[in-house]
């Protein structure tokens, strides 16, 4: 195995780690960015990680031709539908913007989108 290869190989495996560390850190509050409006129906898939509690998986359709700002709102609408609502309050911000936040008494929370097949709309997590 030659030297780059090997080198190549080592900061691979580095970054895969410090990614893996930085997605598991859990919030008590997490931030949905939507931006571009969708071009196409689809879905995003939401996955909850509650400390101590199961995963909680969560199927968003999308339907075709909203604005970024259409999207968040639908998404705020589907996740308050299918999140327990006394562990967590949902709401929008900025427009385009979703917030997940733990209520008093719930764990903190890890967030990540698991799937997104919605054309021209992208999903950027943050935590807050």
């Amino acid at each position: 195995m030659s030297r780059i290869f090997q080198s190549v190989i080592g900061m691979l495996v580095a970054c895969m780690l410090v990614t893996s560390a930085c997605a598991t850190k859990p919030s008590n509050k997490w931030r949905l960015e939507f931006s571009g409006g969708s071009h196409s129906a689809g879905e995003i898939v939401v996955e909850l990680k509650p400390i101590g509690g199961n995963p909680m998986i969560v199927h968003i359709p999308v339907p075709a031709d909203k604005s970024e700002n259409a999207v968040a709102k639908h998404v705020v609408k589907v996740l308050r539908a299918k999140l327990p609502e006394e562990a967590y309050h949902v709401e929008r911000d900025d427009g385009e913007d979703v917030l997940i936040k733990k209520r008093h008494g719930a764990a903190n929370f890890d967030l990540q989108v698991l799937f997104n097949s919605v054309k021209h709309v992208r999903v950027r997590v943050d935590r807050e």
